[in-house]
């Protein structure tokens, strides 16, 4: 009985991702995201799986999700994922992730800097 919760616990250590590990895995895929892939084409590259670490609980891929619109009916849907880390606190903050930005279900874009432009050129409301 002993070497069974022995084997169990060190399963579920083996089974844990590091937060450091997801940015890594995230920062990668990046790379293999192309303008007008489908969401569904962009979900299968990124990734939807939770991760389950051992400092930080539970982490969601993607980290969290929007949609943004604006007083014309001009709608953006955007997904955000874990892929950097500004300061070693346990936080994820909005510094820390990066968007993917969906029109119609197409992918037109992904960054910061994409997604601040599109909010001005719409003139998009943010939470």
């Amino acid at each position: 009985m002993r070497k069974l919760l022995v084997l169990l616990s060190f399963l579920g250590i083996i089974g844990c991702a590091s937060l450091s590990g997801v940015r890594t895995m995230n920062r990668e895929n990046l790379l293999k995201l192309s303008i007008g892939m489908s969401k569904q084409e962009a979900l299968n590259v990124m990734g939807t799986r939770s991760f389950a670490t051992l400092k930080e609980g539970r982490i969601n891929n993607p980290y969290r999700s929007e949609t943004l619109s604006n007083k014309e009916g001009k709608i953006f849907e955007v997904l955000y994922y874990c892929t950097d880390e500004k300061r070693i606190d346990g936080a994820i903050t909005d510094d820390e992730l990066t968007p993917l930005v969906f029109d119609n279900g197409k992918l037109i874009g992904w960054g910061w800097s994409f997604l601040q432009d599109n909010v001005q050129k719409y003139e998009l409301r943010m939470r």
